[in-house]
């Protein structure tokens, strides 16, 4: 008897054992899983992070708040963010040099898309000092009605660029027909999909989106968040 108890008091040592390191075992591994997680969120965000090199830019480029908007120059919702929500925006903040500016092209509405981002690329790099001007006259030329018209053609382009700019209207043409800034819209794509934009206009704010982009309160409180988190 006392050596079939010994033995069961052996066996239940030995399970009891096991569980233990299995246990052990399971903890590690999902603390190291949680490490990883937590890194690869990181290094995402990093990767992530918003540049301005070769993005039109308004406003003090060391402003520790950057404001982007994805747009579309087709969007009839982008052309009223500019007239109801930027000159608010443009006013309170960009004026006072606390907050800067830039644009993302987004092409969601087909050629007409590509035609508006490629004439905007081509005077952003012909004559800089010109862009705010084209990009103003160009959601200005969109039509208030039948928002499916297509309006946007290299002859339209030409003519707003002839009345906003000082570029060689000859090569401003030829850059749109050739496609020569074709790279820089792709680029504009490639944010596009890293920021996972699906709806136009998408504001961020310090690489954050902006729920409501017609929301001007939700905006200021966004940015006065950031531009109290600069100062701590």
């Amino acid at each position: 008897m006392k050596s079939n108890q010994s033995f069961r008091l052996k066996v239940a040592a030995l399970i009891t054992g096991v569980l233990a390191i299995g246990i052990a075992f399971f903890l590690l591994s999902a603390n190291s899983n949680s490490t990883k997680t937590s890194t690869t969120s990181s290094e995402d965000e990093i990767a992530h992070s918003f540049s301005l090199n070769n993005q039109p830019l308004l406003g003090d480029e060391d402003a520790p708040v950057t404001v982007v908007e994805f747009g579309d120059f087709k969007c009839p919702a982008c052309k009223a963010w500019g007239e109801e929500i930027f000159p608010k925006l443009q006013k309170e903040y960009l004026e006072k040099d606390s907050v800067n500016f830039s644009y993302v092209n987004v092409l969601f509405h087909g050629e007409e898309s590509e035609l508006s981002a490629l004439g905007a690329e081509s005077i952003l790099k012909r004559d800089p000092h010109s862009y705010w001007s084209f990009h103003k006259a160009l959601f200005n030329a969109q039509p208030t009605q039948n928002h499916n018209e297509k309006w946007v053609t290299v002859s339209k382009l030409t003519e707003i660029a002839e009345n906003t700019t000082n570029v060689d209207l000859a090569q401003f043409k030829q850059d749109i027909e050739a496609k020569s800034m074709l790279s820089d819209v792709e680029r504009d794509m490639s944010l596009v999909e890293d920021y996972h934009v699906v709806s136009t206009p998408t504001v961020m704010i310090n690489n954050k989106v902006v729920e409501d982009p017609f929301n001007y309160s939700e905006i200021q409180k966004a940015i006065e968040e950031e531009l109290e988190e600069s100062t701590s």
